[in-house]
């Protein structure tokens, strides 16, 4: 018998080493790719700026990743999804080009990516918050590039704040984006719970019929809104190609702007943020609310995004009073054109929002 003990505590003691030692080679291995980014990526010519800083919106500190090749450009500010669905780790990944055209800010939201800390009240993470935050963000850009009008682009959360606040702020805007555009937050469900639940049964896959049947919209739950989530991942949805989580983790893993702590709380902040904003968007419906906005608006839309179907950005379109309007399709995209077609995207931005820019400048 103490035999079998000893032989025991020598066999899991023999298995914990191996276990860190492949949790080291890993970690090494994460920060050896962080690095090569980082070098491979930098950013220095004379007039450029990569700066990575920390400013205070609404009374809490919140990071801002700001590059580009000349500092004197059209500034670009980049509202991430969500709510929660920090951007600054991605930055490297879909703005190399876009960087020598403008000066690319990203910033990860309150309670989000880098912004994310136990100091930062639950309360506070509600849209009014956000949309002030953003404004503050806004002038502060405006006052440090000597500029009085930005490009604002919108990524899924991020679009319905960059919907309302152009509409609130039309003058310090000389272009609206809105990608993976949010239009009318009951229907986006409905709608993309019809296609997964079309695609399951075309595809004879019982565990998800099953699923999907137990759960209709308005979800009750995050964890209802999650389970549709998982479906529309796999039945391309969301991204056409890939695992949006499993590509997300990793871009997150490899960016050297995070440390291991933003790294290891990255999901459990987006959780939060998600829990405590989302239900303020219930009532959602631009068609009715924001049928007219007083800036140049463009989308850029996936043709097989069902995340935030594309019928109702064409149909916001539709009805849209705008300066001047624009629907740019992105044919091999879901929700992220801007990760799925980079090159493209930023191809976009430059022929079709920066002649803006230059001539409002």
């Amino acid at each position: 018998m103490n035999f079998l003990i000893v032989w025991l505590r020598r066999t899991l003691l023999a298995a914990l080493v191996v276990a860190f030692a492949v949790i080291a080679i890993g970690l090494v291995s994460i920060e050896i790719s962080a690095r090569r980014q980082e070098s491979s990526t930098r950013i220095e010519t004379e007039n450029g700026i990569e700066s990575l800083e920390v400013v205070e919106l609404g009374g809490v500190p919140q990071t801002l990743y700001l590059r580009g090749q000349d500092r004197t450009k059209p500034v670009l500010l980049f509202l991430h999804g969500g709510p929660g669905a920090a951007s600054i780790g991605f930055a490297r990944s879909y703005g190399l080009r876009l960087e020598e055209e403008f000066v690319v800010v990203h910033w990860d939201q309150r309670g989000s990516g880098s912004s994310c800390s136990s100091n930062i009240p639950n309360e506070s993470l509600h849209l009014e918050q956000y949309l002030a935050d953003t404004f503050e963000l806004v002038n502060l850009l405006r006052a440090r590039f000597e500029t009085d009008k930005i490009v604002l682009v919108g990524h899924s959360w991020g679009s319905v704040l960059g919907v309302m606040t152009t509409q609130r702020h039309p003058e310090l805007f000389h272009a609206y984006v809105g990608m993976g555009q949010l239009v009318n937050a009951l229907r986006n469900e409905e709608i993309s719970l019809r296609f997964v639940r079309e695609r399951a049964a075309h595809e004879g896959n019982e565990q998800a019929i099953a699923e999907l049947s137990a759960i209709a919209p308005p979800y009750e739950d995050r964890a209802d809104l999650m389970l549709q989530r998982k479906w529309l991942s796999h039945y391309h949805g969301a991204s056409l190609e890939g695992n949006v989580m499993a590509d997300a983790a990793k871009m997150i893993l490899t960016s050297p702007e995070y440390g291991l702590g933003t790294k290891l709380s990255f999901y459990s902040c987006m959780m939060n943020s998600l829990d405590r904003a989302w239900s303020g968007l219930s009532d959602l419906d631009f068609i009715e609310s924001a049928r007219k906005l007083a800036v140049p608006v463009f989308f850029f839309s996936g043709r097989h995004d069902y995340n935030t179907p594309f019928e109702l950005v064409e149909e916001y379109f539709e009805v849209l009073d705008a300066p001047h309007k624009e629907i740019v399709w992105f044919e091999n995209s879901a929700h992220s054109p801007n990760e799925e077609e980079s090159a493209r995207y930023q191809s976009a931005l430059i022929e079709h929002v920066l002649p803006l820019a230059l001539e409002g400048d």
